[in-house]
This record gives structure tokens, sequence and C-alpha cells, in this order.
């Protein structure tokens, strides 16, 4: 990037929040903190208003730059975006997307917009799982009482205990991992943070009281907690070559941590909660697969091989 898209980038960048930090700056643009310092000082020259609070960062002063056109690049990558969000977020979330999108579309110039309309049908997400129809307007809720702090009401059903109860919450952000989105939140139930499925949220209320976030946990700040506290247990082992390619992306929903080719064979190793989750999982490569470690998870495979031969040979 040349200097002169960095100084306009920099500029659109200081227009996406109320302070901007210079190591932000450095990081996105790949410079030095020194080389952003004297792009500020460029733009202040060239009459820009820049603000600064020392150990904080930049902001604008009452100033905001006209409507910049999009590259083709840039357009191009809000519609795989949108593909995504299509199938990885609700209907209030799509509903809201779709509509900044065509708003998007609507400045573009007539060939990009053709581009768009050429590539639309040729990117495409896998289908996502039926989301519960009490929970598929529930996403633009959340994000919006993260935003304003305020304290939600949900009633949430527990699939374990198979009861729904009333909680109070202090939402911390949204995280989505495994097949759905979680809420992850303060409980004032439990006086303890509590990680929420977002499709088991039965009827979701904002109680008009907000909450201080001064001394509740970021978002980052609990994932990194919960990783350091989970009980983590390695697992190593041998899949044959053959298989391999059909577990690429499998292989992260059970705690993929490396892999090494020995002979016809490629070891992997993965750290995991949930050993018996595993073994359910290297069912479905038959003696394409062989445990190493540990010891524990080899019995366990027996057992469930024994039962499935017991089960079908019941049936015959």
């Amino acid at each position: 990037m040349n200097r002169i898209d960095r100084l306009t980038a920099i500029l659109i960048h200081l227009q996406t929040k109320r302070v901007v930090k210079a190591q932000e700056l450095a990081k996105r643009f790949g410079t030095s903190l020194r080389t952003i310092y004297r792009d500020i000082r460029s733009l202040e020259e060239a009459g820009v208003p820049i603000g600064a609070e020392a150990g904080i960062g930049y902001f604008l002063e009452d100033y905001h730059l006209p409507p910049v056109m999009l590259t083709r690049e840039e357009a191009s990558a809000l519609l795989f975006g949108a593909k995504v969000i299509e199938k990885f977020a609700d209907e209030s979330i799509r509903a809201e997307f779709e509509s900044a999108l065509y708003k998007i579309k609507s400045v573009l110039k007539r060939t990009d917009q053709e581009h768009l309309e050429a590539l639309e049908p040729r990117v495409q997400v896998a289908k996502r799982p039926a989301t519960p129809p009490f929970s598929d307007m529930l996403l633009a809720d959340i994000q919006r009482a993260i935003g304003m702090r305020q304290v939600l009401k949900l009633d949430y059903h527990s699939a374990y205990k198979g009861e729904t109860t009333d909680r109070e919450v202090e939402p911390v952000g949204l995280y989505h991992y495994g097949s759905g989105w979680h809420l992850i939140a303060f409980c004032r139930l439990r006086q303890d943070y509590r990680d929420f499925r977002v499709d088991r949220i039965r009827k979701l209320t904002h109680t008009g009281h907000t909450y201080s976030s001064q001394n509740l946990l970021s978002l980052p700040a609990y994932l990194e907690q919960i990783q350091q506290t989970q009980n983590l247990e390695e697992v190593v082992i041998r899949f044959h070559k053959n298989v391999v390619r059909h577990i690429q992306e499998m292989k992260y929903s059970y705690g993929y941590v490396s892999e090494e080719v020995v002979g016809d064979e490629v070891r992997m190793r993965f750290m995991t909660q949930f050993v018996r989750g595993v073994a359910h999982w290297l069912l479905m490569f038959g003696n394409q697969v062989r445990v190493e470690s540990p010891a524990s998870l080899r019995e366990t495979m027996k057992e469930l091989a024994l039962e499935v031969q017991e089960h079908y040979l019941q049936l015959s």
C-alpha cells in the first residue's frame, strides 16, 4: 500500500470509533509507530482536525470524510460476508445486513454491480442447522444489550435438566463455536459467569436496567480464563493416510493440536475434555485408526465396539 492510500485508510479508520490507538493503526497497516506518527502529522498539516489524548489515542473533531467508493475486491469481500451471515446468523441480523448491503450496492459503479450479480450464485455456504423459531430473532437484541450494557431476562431451557429457568444476566459478549451462537454473561441467579446457548433461550426481555462493566470480565478475558481452567487431556491417534483427507475440518472440533507423518499413517495430537466423545468419533474410521494414548481411550473404544457388535447381533 502506497503512502497516499494509507493516509486515506487511516482517515477512514479514525471515523470508525471514538478513539483509535496508534498501536492499532500500526498493526493494521504493518508499519512502525514512528511511521504512524508521521502519517498523523501529515493529515494534521493537510487540515484534518485530529485530536489526541496522551496514552489513549487519536480522535477526529467534528470531521467526516465524504463517502468513499469501494473497490471491486472490497465489494466482493462483502458478498462473502453476506453468504456467511446468511447461514451463521439469525433472521434479525440477516435482515439488517441485507438492508445495509442494498445501500452499499446502490453506490457501486454499474460494472461492479454486474460483477457482484455474476459472482453471487457462484459463492455458496453449506446449509446451517435449523434454528428454533423462538430463537431466530435474538442476535440483534443481544448485540444491542451488549453495546448499551443492558440487563437481560432470559427464559432459558436446560437440555441437561429438561427444565426452563428465569435468569437475569449481564451480557459479556457473543461467541460462535460448535454448531451455534453462545451468549456469555454474568448470571445474577448463579452469581457467576455462564455460557448460554442462544437456541435454548425461549424468551428474551429487556429489563430496562443497565449494569456497570467496570468489574465485568471482557469476552477475551473470559475465554482465556476458561482455557486456563479446563481440565484437558492429551490424546494421540494414528490415522491411516486413506482417511486423513476426510477429517480436515472435523479434527478441529476435537481439540486438534498438531500432526506428523509416520510411514503410511499420520500421528495427530489432540487436547480435549471429552475423551469419550473422541471415542465415538473414532468409531466411524474402523480399522483405519489406532489409539496411542491414553490407555483409557483404548478401553473405551473396546467397550463401544462391543456395544455395537451386540446391538447388531440382537437385530439379526
